[in-house]
């Protein structure tokens, strides 16, 4: 992404008191986007939109956990566009939104996708095409979304700056989760940046030689 008009941008927007980072993301030839994991604060979800003067067409999920897409059905009612994702194992989270979000304070509704995700697939924004891996270890049902030619990722709760996603949740998996970033993550290249669900923005490159949980010295030992 270092091109003067490079083909996707993307602005990150800290949302809900969980400091959750929903994706805007663009193409840069249609000025057409989507809201990737819009957990609320919808008017400041907004208010971005219209900085950068992008036309929604879709909302994409990577996980169903309230923070993540407590109001993604709303605000798809609200624009008039279809929900994306995540892969169908997570519908019992999404079922559950409305006492998560009692739980946590955070607005939740219940909602059904429009088309859940598997690996493989693709999900177009504009001209833009994302590659679908399935990623399951913090949730079951849980999504990367992946635009090789931009080197970026989009990795919701799998990985973290240092960190990894935790796998206490119902129907989390430790091993899981190591399996998914090992091996459909890292072989998306050491180059790719990748913005997780909360935090700032990392490289695998980076991660594989520092993260204590997933760098490559640190599964040699385990």
């Amino acid at each position: 992404m270092t091109t003067a008009n490079p083909p996707l941008r993307a602005a990150i927007v800290p949302v809900t008191p969980l400091q959750q980072n929903c994706t805007l993301l663009w193409c840069t030839e249609t000025m057409r986007g989507a809201f990737c994991d819009p957990g609320g604060d919808l008017d400041r979800l907004k208010a971005a939109q219209a900085q950068h003067g992008v036309r929604i067409e879709k909302i994409i999920l990577t996980h169903g956990h309230i923070d993540h897409c407590g109001s993604a059905g709303i605000l798809a009612d609200e624009l008039g566009v279809q929900i994306e994702g995540p892969h169908e194992e997570d519908r019992f989270w999404i079922d559950r939104l409305a006492e998560d979000g009692a739980r946590y304070g955070v607005p939740g509704q219940p909602f059904e996708p429009d088309r859940w995700l598997v690996d493989g697939e693709t999900v177009t924004v504009g001209t833009l095409t994302l590659d679908v891996r399935h990623c399951p270890g913090h949730t079951p049902g849980h999504i990367v979304f992946h635009h090789p030619e931009s080197k970026l990722a989009l990795v919701g709760d799998v990985l973290f700056q240092g960190s990894i996603g935790r796998t206490d949740f119902p129907r989390g998996n430790h091993q899981q989760l190591l399996d998914s970033i090992t091996q459909r993550l890292w072989p998306m290249g050491g180059d790719t940046a990748f913005i997780p669900g909360h935090g700032p923005m990392s490289t695998f490159a980076h991660e594989r030689a520092t993260n204590p949980f997933v760098a490559d010295r640190a599964l040699m030992r385990a």
